[in-house]
């Protein structure tokens, strides 16, 4: 975390700056994508994102360490010793775990329901002894947890032009689409631990299970059945992303860019493996780094263009108690304040309830 952005969050205790620094490398480290498009926001609002991505890669580490000297009963250890602390935070009371305190003072300073927070571990708990999905409703049951309410976290951070309710629907299902275009890159890598996260039903009307899985896994041989599952469930991916995309204007105007380029970049995955012949039981598909490149110099022509429009134009923003808009030229830099709205990748305490759907942890490393 730097000076500068702590600074301008009006974070200034030390043991919470150290907390928050300690989030923004888990971010740095293992969601390069998202912390590309995180440097796009204001400066006051990036230590939030840090601390509510920095906590959720620190959950999935616990879960999804391949690590074979990690006994199943040590990761529940782990996980069980994680939500306590989650519990002593968010209630107020001392924890000595970093990310837990980053993340508790992020949810104080923009009212974050903590729902979102129990629902995300429950979804982490049970990749510890749920292997598989029958259908696309199971699937998208468990993400809820792993990934809506990420989304739905987000809102409060990015803030929004309508009123909250509106937007979390839209904001939800950017988080589904980018787990989904990362259990499709990592088709793999999760067989390796024992989960195939593709529903059953799609994967059988193609004529495949998870031994034809496995089979093309340990020979490095591909199947037609296996690519032609593999397409259906990139096209269902992008049916997602169409429903996520109208909530990308319904953000505060200053956080489109960031959300905008993660949109981009996410997708890109899809095409990346689409590219490389959906071989990626073989082989993880990568965006190119030129293409990185573009999609951040873009985001960063309209980051500029949207501060210059919210430093000289008056815009509305709708503030989190939803009693209806109000007129402001600042683009909501007051330290330790809640921007006068909500944006995505998740929620706010007054979203009166979550989507039945949503993003994953795994939108990392593109």
């Amino acid at each position: 975390m730097t000076a500068r952005e702590l600074h301008a969050a009006g974070i200034t205790d030390p043991a919470l700056r150290e907390a928050y620094g300690r989030c923004r490398v888990l971010n740095a480290r293992h969601g390069r994508t998202y912390f590309l498009a995180t440097r796009l926001l204001p400066v006051e609002r990036r230590p939030a994102v840090h601390a509510l991505y920095g906590f959720a890669r620190w959950a999935d580490d616990i879960v999804d360490s391949l690590d074979p000297g990690i006994r199943t009963d040590e990761r529940v250890a782990a996980l069980t010793g994680l939500q306590r602390s989650l519990t002593e935070g968010l209630r107020g009371g001392h924890t000595r775990e970093p990310v837990v305190l980053a993340l508790a003072d992020t949810a104080r300073r923009y009212g974050i329901e903590h729902a979102y927070f129990r629902d995300f571990m429950a979804a982490m708990g049970s990749d510890l002894v749920v292997t598989d999905y029958p259908t696309y409703a199971d699937l998208r049951g468990y993400m809820h947890g792993s990934a809506a309410v990420i989304g739905l976290q987000m809102l409060p951070v990015l803030g929004t032009v309508v009123p909250r309710p509106e937007a979390a629907p839209h904001a939800a299902a950017l988080g589904v689409a980018f787990q989904l275009s990362n259990f499709l890159r990592d088709v793999g890598e999760d067989l390796d631990r024992g989960r195939v996260y593709l529903p059953a039903d799609l994967l059988g009307a193609h004529g495949v299970d998870r031994a034809l899985l496995r089979w093309s896994r340990d020979t490095q041989r591909s199947d037609p059945r296996i690519t032609a599952a593999l397409r259906e469930f990139e096209a269902l991916t992008r049916s997602v992303y169409r429903e996520a995309e109208p909530g990308i204007a319904m953000l505060d105007p200053v956080s489109r860019p960031c959300i905008r380029t993660a949109f981009v970049l996410y997708g890109g995955i899809l095409d990346a493996v689409a590219r490389d012949g959906y071989a990626v039981l073989h082989r993880r598909a990568v965006v190119p780094r030129r293409r990185r490149v573009a999609v951040a110099a873009d985001g960063v022509t309209r980051v500029v263009a949207a501060r210059v429009r919210a430093r000289y134009g008056a815009r509305v923003a709708y503030r989190g108690d939803h009693s209806g808009p109000t007129e402001h030229c600042d683009s909501g830099r007051s330290p330790g304040r809640t921007p006068a709205t909500a944006p995505r990748p998740a929620s706010t305490a007054t979203a009166t309830s979550a989507p039945s759907a949503h993003p994953s942890v795994r939108q990392e490393v593109v």
